[in-house]
């Protein structure tokens, strides 16, 4: 969990992502259309993934992948991070903790 909450604070926006979740790479891409660079770790790609991926499980993350994370906080999964997008939160959200300048 440790591990978990120190990646998040990393960058202003960290998602935890599967390179095979179409789901992941969907809310990549929402993230990189705004012109947003996040921190991705890809769970299935680096050493100690499955134990990161149980962490986010413990934390609330059902599915694990995607999790967002912004401002070093839990947003939630693809349904959350659209949820937000559609109701127009999302980019003041991002704006606020520096991942969105415009």
């Amino acid at each position: 969990m440790e591990r978990v909450t120190k990646l998040a604070s990393e960058k202003p926006v960290v998602i935890f992502s599967k390179s095979s979740c179409c789901m992941s790479h969907t809310i990549k891409t929402l993230f990189y259309d705004f012109g947003v660079n996040p921190a991705v770790h890809e769970l299935d790609e680096i050493p100690k993934g499955r134990e990161i991926e149980q962490a986010l499980l413990r934390l609330g993350c059902s599915p694990s992948v995607p999790a967002v994370f912004i401002g070093g906080e839990l947003v939630g999964g693809a349904n959350e991070v659209m949820s937000l997008h559609l109701n127009r939160s999302l980019i003041p959200m991002l704006r606020r903790v520096g991942a969105l300048w415009v």
